[in-house]
């Protein structure tokens, strides 16, 4: 067995996906071909338990939402069975004595994050996608069974979609159980389930809702993407769009942290594994959803210290950016590197935890997610 030593990055774009390769040193990159050419691909994720394996979740606009495979790090790709739409198997009538809905069929509008189980489940995979659903596989994606407690929870009548649909965009598993799983959906906000996936209860507790009338309810918040500290699997980051949070408990409540920066807006949030208790976050003004300082940036949150650092100086990469919720990634090496992607086109890079900056140079399309392959034996 040798040692693939590369750094892959994957990048799903407005227009197909990439493998931006690299060295352990990430200061050298080569882009290659595009894949699903033409096609939104909201999410290209590695599966760390088979390395070689990508899958990407491919939208199209003639052929709808389709789950793609790679065994070889993109080289060649297939198609694999994707959900269609998802129905309840418990219950029968389209709607209940009060008249709600119940398990009408739901046809699946976009595939948003494929997210793979841990090593003790070396075949499980799960699916999010609009409008609200989760789906979970046993056999790496040749089958799908829905999770009824949310694809038919009865509070659905109420929840509604975020300005880029009503996307289940989040899911993340407590490293120590597989039970324990965590999701993202704007505009409802984050769940907890302890029994994997039989039960879920919502976790918004101190996040406020200023686009609402009510400003901390149980549900409505507009999460836009989460991150689980890489030492501390109880501690998580959120970037919502009512601020940044972080939470100390699996969920149980938030604290806001972004109030020193201003507008906290954004979309995309990372916590590196060689950076424990620290998080980074790409903050946009609300208004014009870019960076708005005349240039590229990222800040640092260091949650022991409970400070922030802006990373790049205002001479670093003039202009304004926006990004995605799937827009940054964070690599396993130390120092730790950093992905960002920009709605413009722009892949930038840092090798050494934020202290130095590169722009790939290549101009992808529109970037809707950023992920890594990390360097791993093969």
């Amino acid at each position: 067995m040798k040692r693939d030593n590369k750094v892959r990055v994957l990048v799903g774009t407005r227009k197909g996906a990439y493998v931006v390769e690299g060295t352990a040193q990430r200061r050298k990159w080569t882009v290659g071909p595009v894949a699903h050419e033409g096609n939104e691909v909201y999410h290209v994720v590695a599966d760390p338990r088979h390395p070689g394996d990508l899958y990407a979740a491919v939208n199209s606009g003639f052929w709808g939402p389709m789950v793609y495979r790679s065994r070889n790090f993109g080289k060649k790709w297939e198609e694999i069975p994707a959900p269609l739409m998802a129905t309840s198997k418990s219950r029968t009538p389209a709607f209940d004595e009060q008249g709600n809905q119940n398990d009408v069929k739901r046809p699946i509008a976009n595939i948003w994050h494929i997210e793979p189980g841990l090593a003790s489940e070396p075949d499980v995979l799960y699916l999010g996608a609009d409008p609200h659903l989760i789906f979970r596989s046993s056999d790496l994606g040749s089958s799908w069974e829905p999770i009824d407690a949310i694809n038919n929870h009865p509070d659905r009548k109420n929840w509604g979609p975020g300005a880029g649909g009503a996307c289940l965009h989040t899911i993340l598993i407590d490293p120590r159980n597989a039970e324990r799983l965590y999701i993202g959906m704007s505009a409802v906000g984050t769940f907890r389930t302890e029994d994997g996936g039989g039960h879920w209860a919502p976790k918004n507790k101190g996040v406020e809702t200023p686009f609402l009338p009510e400003k901390f309810p149980e549900t409505g918040q507009c999460v836009h993407h989460v991150a689980a500290d890489s030492a501390d699997p109880d501690t998580f980051y959120r970037q919502d769009h009512g601020g940044m949070y972080v939470s100390h408990n699996r969920m149980d409540s938030w604290t806001r942290i972004g109030k020193p920066l201003g507008d906290d807006f954004g979309f995309c949030v990372a916590s590196p594994t060689s950076s424990p208790g620290r998080a980074y976050f790409v903050r946009l003004h609300g208004q014009a959803r870019t960076t708005g300082e005349g240039h590229f940036q990222v800040y640092e949150w260091n949650d022991q210290r409970r400070a922030w650092r802006k990373l790049l100086s205002p001479k670093a990469f003039p202009g304004d950016y926006g990004v995605h919720r799937e827009g940054i990634a964070t690599d396993t090496l130390d120092p730790a590197g950093i992905y960002v992607g920009t709605t413009t086109g722009q892949l930038f890079v840092s090798p050494d935890a934020g202290k130095s900056w590169q722009l790939i140079p290549y101009g992808f399309p529109g970037i809707h997610s950023v992920s890594i392959a990390n360097p791993a034996a093969t």
